[in-house]
């Protein structure tokens, strides 16, 4: 008999309350924004009004830095991974709000995004800011950043393509390092500007210091 073991994830889904309006953000906007991974591999370029660059951003929280990047780039086109309901909501309303067209979402485990949704050769950037940094020794299994994931964000990047990590927490910030200096298909990169996350600025308040990281593929 084969004993299936359960993936191990990198993230857990927090029980936050939502809000009337992100609630009624996803009822009536998820048809506008939302991207499905049961729809399998997507054409890019059929999901956006203009065929531009786009962007991936793995986690993006309560979503304010991406909307604000989107707002801010209308020649790019963004896509957001994110399981946190409240967060999805939040962003929804806000994209809404600003009448972007440039914005996409899955409400889904990003790793089951990449492997069976998006094209090869297709993206011109991934960004991941501020993962869970799982400090404690036996739980770094559960960090989002290891050979694997970097080897499944690999192909969807075109040639050139950037990816940029952003973190508060120094070991996990030399974890990150180790982890890409091992792997011959990414180089460095100069670190693009980004807007402040929620997160971040709380962060940087109690005097944490950022460390953001960038290569692209070789």
């Amino acid at each position: 008999m084969t004993v299936q073991r359960k993936p191990i994830r990198s993230f857990v889904i927090r029980k936050g309350r939502m809000s009337d309006g992100q609630r009624r953000a996803l009822t009536q906007l998820w048809d506008q924004y939302g991207l499905e991974s049961s729809d399998g591999l997507i054409d890019l370029r059929a999901q956006f009004d203009k065929d531009q660059d786009v962007t991936i951003e793995i986690g993006f929280g309560m979503g304010d830095s991406l909307v604000q990047m989107a707002a801010d780039e209308p020649g790019r086109n963004f896509i957001g991974i994110e399981v946190h309901r409240p967060g999805i909501g939040h962003l929804l309303r806000e994209a809404d709000a600003r009448g972007l067209t440039n914005l996409k979402v899955y409400s889904e485990d990003s790793i089951e995004v990449l492997k069976h949704c998006i094209p090869d050769a297709s993206i011109a950037g991934v960004q991941i800011f501020f993962p869970d940094p799982w400090p404690k020794k036996r739980h770094h299994k559960r960090r989002l950043i290891q050979g694997d994931f970097l080897d499944l964000i690999l192909p969807r990047l075109r040639q050139g393509g950037m990816l940029h990590i952003a973190t508060d927490w120094e070991p996990y910030a030399q974890w990150i390092r180790e982890h890409l200096e091992q792997h011959a298909g990414y180089v460095s990169a100069k670190v693009p500007g980004r807007p402040k996350t929620k997160y971040e600025s709380r962060g940087l308040a109690l005097g944490h210091d950022v460390t953001d990281i960038a290569v692209r593929k070789a």
